[in-house]
């Protein structure tokens, strides 16, 4: 958002002049809240908020509908909904791509989470893991970091793409064993899987869920999960942190809820607590678990400087990886 609109939006909160801005904050929600995905429909992103929709609906009295809008990594999303009336009835799946190593990443981000769309609430989390093809010989992590010490040509890294956390994943791990690894970037996660089972990389760092089907399948391994605690859905599985030798490892992905630009504190708390409440509920917490992530509730303070940790952990990653967009 330019200071010109900031600036708008800031006079028209403290007059009470935005059209329907009273109303919103008196008998709000008084429609459907819309939720601006920057994912294609049935991603991660539509998954977590189908999870919370029924029990949101009950208690706000409302629907939700997912209102899709892929392009630039998210990055368009979300500048759409940053400039959106703050009427409490726009929201934006916010999320690690967009929300903290966006900054980064583009050269002129569409928007600034540090001062636009306020938080709602954190939804969830969800850890990468190091994965192999379980005809490879490698069996550890230890074995993974002895192969690419061993033979540093050939240590082929697979991602979703630049600037996503696989890529990055991979790239705080290979600088850390030392050892010069090449970046291979596909276009989304379905194409970097293929890549693995196919032999094009050693390796790849990508979300959980996407291996799961996999290594039930007896063609892929999972050597660790990135995260720094272990994943209950496996926890015979190490961490990266435990495992590696390679000191502090902690790269998880994370979904939330952030609202449009202006939106009143007094609608951020009241949603926020809702969202936060329903994740506590023992069946919503097992759906969000059969999606292969963690329930993980943040309030919007809480939420909004969990994000600026986000920033300021990613940024220098995004730096010495050398990508950027645009």
């Amino acid at each position: 958002m330019n200071s010109t609109r900031r600036t708008f939006v800031a006079s028209s909160l403290a007059l009470g002049a935005w059209p329907g801005i009273v109303l919103a904050q008196d008998k709000w929600p008084s429609r459907p809240l819309r939720i601006v995905s920057g994912g294609s429909a049935g991603g991660g992103s539509d998954m977590f908020v189908r999870v919370l929709e029924t029990r949101l609906r009950e208690r706000l009295g409302q629907p939700l509908y997912i209102d899709n809008k892929p392009g630039a990594g998210g990055m368009l999303a979300a500048g759409l909904t940053s400039s959106s009336p703050p009427d409490g009835h726009t929201y934006f799946v916010s999320n690690l791509a967009t929300n903290a190593i966006g900054l980064a990443l583009y050269a002129k981000p569409t928007f600034d989470p540090t001062k636009e769309l306020p938080a709602v609430a954190r939804i969830s989390t969800l850890t990468n893991a190091v994965a192999v093809r379980a005809d490879s010989g490698i069996d550890s992590i230890g074995a993974l970091i002895a192969r690419m010490k061993a033979d540093p040509e050939k240590v082929f890294y697979g991602s979703a793409g630049v600037g996503t956390s696989s890529h990055l994943g991979g790239h705080m791990f290979v600088q850390r064993v030392g050892v010069p690894g090449k970046h291979v970037p596909y276009k989304g996660t379905a194409a970097n899987l293929t890549a693995l089972l196919a032999g094009e990389v050693m390796f790849s760092m990508d979300n959980l869920p996407l291996y799961v089907q996999q290594v039930k399948a007896g063609k892929l391994r999972l050597l660790a999960v990135t995260q720094s605690k272990r994943a209950l859905n496996y926890p015979e599985v190490p961490t990266v942190q435990e495992a590696a030798g390679i000191g502090a490892f902690d790269v998880f992905s994370w979904y939330g809820l952030s609202a449009s630009t202006g939106t009143p504190n007094a609608i951020l708390e009241r949603f926020g607590g809702e969202i936060v409440a329903a994740l506590k509920d023992p069946g919503i917490a097992a759906a969000v678990r059969e999606l292969g992530a963690e329930p993980a509730p943040l309030g919007p303070a809480e939420y909004q400087a969990f994000m600026q940790d986000e920033i300021r952990k990613w940024s220098p990653v995004v730096k010495s990886s050398g990508a950027s967009v645009g």
